[in-house]
């Protein structure tokens, strides 16, 4: 089949944005993953050992990961929650060794406590999964402190999620379920500046929903601010290409990546960031300024 303009037009990279948690957004970002569980389903719970994960962070900058993003609550889908307590003792000597030796460090957390003495260890962003819904007091602890924040779209909680993954069109209603927590969070008195959302893949969505939501993409950048993408070593990798084990999920990973920042995405949440970095600057070199790829067969029927 022939490419038309319309299709040409959708495979051209996003205009360069604003700043974003004090980075340029008129490269691709990424964000390194660092789970310090030790249930992490792509880690093997190695990293709950803080010397462990403070290495991995400071490889992970020098791969050229622009954010670390540090967690110590497990979201897969089936996980029980932990206590702010637990997850502080899990995350903060992470996050103050990072922080101290200059990186830029996100706090994974749906706890306003956390988030709190996150902040006072150094963190700089905050990357909540329930986009500030499940603590009430967190919109107020990032309002306060002025920082960036990525709210992700889910619904339920890690442990009932994927029951709620039944949608009509699962892009119009993540588009329209995201505009609500913004709306939330602005209220609260959150910078619109400030603000990046996530749509969630594989967050109360199947493998057929996150591939819809990839797609749609371009209507959720409609709402006007950056876009986190988290594909890597997701579950609907599997579901298309077979790979039941996560760390063999790195292609499908790149590639669904790569189409995301085709589609909109500012932002890439990635275990794997030597690889990635690498693929975005290929990407880069190959988008050169007023170059338009051909694909063979554009995937916007």
């Amino acid at each position: 089949m022939n490419a038309t303009r319309g299709d040409l037009d959708q495979w051209q990279p996003s205009a360069p944005r604003q700043c974003w948690a004090g980075v340029s957004l008129d490269r691709p970002l990424v964000m390194a993953i660092l789970n310090a569980t030790p249930d992490s389903f792509s880690g093997g719970g190695r990293r709950a050992d803080p010397g462990e994960a403070i290495a991995a962070g400071l490889r992970m900058a020098a791969e050229g990961a622009d954010i670390i993003d540090v967690g110590g609550e497990s979201t897969r889908p089936g996980a029980a929650s932990v206590t702010p307590e637990l997850e502080q003792d899990r995350v903060l000597p992470i996050i103050e060794a990072l922080a101290a030796a200059g990186l830029r460090v996100s706090v994974d957390t749906r706890n306003a406590a956390t988030m709190r003495a996150a902040l006072s260890a150094g963190a700089s962003i905050v990357n909540d999964v329930s986009a500030l819904a499940h603590d009430a007091s967190s919109a107020g602890v990032v309002a306060a402190a002025g920082c960036p924040v990525v709210l992700m779209h889910m619904r339920g909680n890690p442990a009932t999620m994927q029951a709620e993954a039944v949608y009509a069109d699962v892009a119009a209603e993540l588009r329209a379920e995201v505009s609500v927590r913004i709306e939330a969070a602005l209220r609260a008195g959150v910078r619109p500046d400030r603000i990046a959302i996530d749509p969630g893949i594989g967050f109360a969505k199947r493998a057929p929903h996150s591939l819809a939501v990839l797609r749609g993409l371009p209507d959720l950048a409609g709402l006007g601010y950056p876009i986190v993408v988290g594909v890597s070593r997701k579950s609907f990798i599997a579901t298309v290409a077979g790979q039941s084990t996560a760390g063999q999920r790195l292609g499908g990973s790149l590639a669904a990546g790569l189409y995301s920042v085709l589609r909109g995405a500012s932002i890439l949440r990635v275990h794997d960031v030597r690889e990635t970095v690498q693929a975005i600057r290929i990407w880069q070199a190959l988008f050169a300024p007023g170059t338009v790829p051909l694909p063979q067969r554009p995937p916007f029927d």
